[in-house]
């Protein structure tokens, strides 16, 4: 190549080869200075950055570390020591989580309660959250039913100890039960009424009571039964009335043979005693009921004579039965069950609003494609809605999974003393073990760290679903 002079204003010759190089060499010597200074200045800016980020996130970590890394630490301590904490007992404690009776029926309750009651509850949000899509009334349902999640678990358990009391006349459930069942089953008219010895009237087994004698038409027949409290007389019972004698016809009176604050005699109506009314008397000839009829409000009735006549007298047992009281909803069998219910009623809305967010979000065209290729409803719900709202479920299922495991208040307010230690859960254990009347602060935080434990198996498969999904 050939060699191209140029004359430098001093006069001398330069090579543009040198001249060249000299300038690359000067222009690479500065930007390598530039570069170098503003890798310093970001270099500075970004631990500045780490240092604001530190500073922010201190007080937090400070508070993480005060409430919840020390009390863990220290349950953890704490729990491998005695009552008093004065000697080392290593597992003793843990040990007595498998021997200890209350504390395996906690164990067993707190399984129920992981298996039935998230379920339960994401299955009915599920279901409202289905049904209300296509209503217009679906928001007031819905709110309707979230509501009970504005109210605390001790107002709650409050509510329900009314809504579970034993008396029909005070608890919900029990008056709703006991309705329905005197629907289809004949209530008593005077349970535990009966005769005295000198009434003529005997046992005739079963609970039921006959004559001692034939009845004749013509000849009243007394019919005097006790045992019944004024108060509880019918509201229709008037003062009962000695009968007529009817040659053609069985007639007689049944009446409450007690006179209020002494006096009367017996087998005889009395002007302040009143009559039986709705007593069912039923005529029996050889083992068949060939007649029957109700005592009147003044205790009166008749039969005819040429059916009855001849016959023995026969109040059945159905006058005489108990009352029927209902369920016992917080004895030893129900009250788990009765409990959950409650937990079901508080929860059931929080399921259905995330799954009906979830379920806005489906695709309207995959469930009308599904439909307008024959699929009914039902098809569509369990082919198409189901596994599209899988996430969501998941969600809901495993948030009402860690919850129940702490559950306390509900347990703690609905159950009663005497069906308490049928109800047990692991964190009421922990608190009657750690503060009841003989407290051991040892077994108390052996029963912390074990729901800790139960816990973190559900909040590890939580977190690893939600990275699988941000990933996606």
């Amino acid at each position: 190549m050939p060699r191209t002079d140029r004359i430098h204003p001093t006069g001398e010759d330069t090579d543009d080869s040198n001249s060249n190089s000299t300038d690359t060499g000067t222009g690479t010597g500065t930007g390598t200075g530039t570069d170098t200074g503003k890798k310093a200045a970001f270099l500075r800016s970004g631990h500045r950055s780490r240092s604001l980020a530190a500073g922010f996130l201190l007080p937090a970590l400070l508070l993480l570390g005060a409430l919840v890394v020390y009390p863990i630490g220290y349950s953890v301590q704490r729990s491998l020591f005695d009552r008093s904490g004065s000697s080392f007992v290593g597992l003793d404690n843990y040990l007595a989580l498998v021997t200890d009776d209350s504390l395996r029926t906690a164990a067993r309750n707190n399984v129920i309660w992981l298996i039935v009651a998230p379920a339960v509850a994401t299955a009915l949000g599920l279901v409202f959250a289905v049904l209300t899509e296509r209503v217009r009334w679906g928001t007031a349902f819905k709110l309707v039913v979230f509501m009970p999640m504005a109210i605390s678990m001790l107002a709650s358990g409050i509510i329900f100890r009314l809504v579970y009391e034993q008396d029909p006349d005070r608890g919900v459930a029990n008056a709703v039960w006991v309705g329905v069942h005197d629907t289809f089953a004949e209530s008593s008219v005077f349970p535990r009424a009966r005769p005295l010895p000198v009434h003529p009237l005997e046992a005739a087994g079963g609970g039921a009571f006959v004559t001692e004698e034939p009845v004749r038409a013509g000849e009243p027949v007394p019919l005097p039964l006790i045992g019944v409290a004024p108060g509880n007389m019918p509201k229709e019972a008037r003062p009962a009335r000695a009968p007529d004698a009817a040659p053609d016809a069985i007639t007689g009176t049944a009446w409450l043979d007690f006179t209020r604050g002494g006096g009367g005699r017996p087998n005889t109506v009395d002007p302040a005693e009143l009559g039986l009314a709705g007593l069912r008397i039923e005529a029996v000839k050889d083992g068949r009921v060939v007649a029957e009829t109700t005592a009147a409000a003044d205790g009166t009735f008749t039969l005819p004579a040429d059916r009855a006549d001849g016959a023995v007298l026969r109040l059945p047992a159905s006058n005489f039965r108990e009352q029927y009281n209902g369920v016992e909803w917080l004895g030893p069998t129900l009250v788990t069950p009765a409990v959950i219910g409650a937990y079901v009623w508080m929860w059931a809305g929080f399921a259905m609003v995330l799954i009906g967010a979830g379920l806005a979000a489906v695709p309207r065209e995959l469930l009308e494609a599904a439909r307008v290729d024959g699929a009914n409803e039902w098809q569509v719900f369990r082919r198409i809605t189901v596994p599209l709202l899988a996430p969501v479920l998941a969600v809901v299922l495993v948030t009402l999974m860690i919850n129940v495991l702490k559950i306390f208040d509900l347990v703690f307010v609905i159950a009663p003393g005497s069906a308490q230690d049928d109800a047990n859960v692991l964190a009421l254990q922990l608190y009657r073990s750690s503060f009841g009347t003989d407290a051991d602060l040892g077994v108390g935080s052996a029963i912390a760290v074990l729901l800790l434990l139960l816990v973190v198996p559900v909040m590890v498969l939580n977190i690893r679903r939600l990275r699988r999904e941000a990933r996606r």
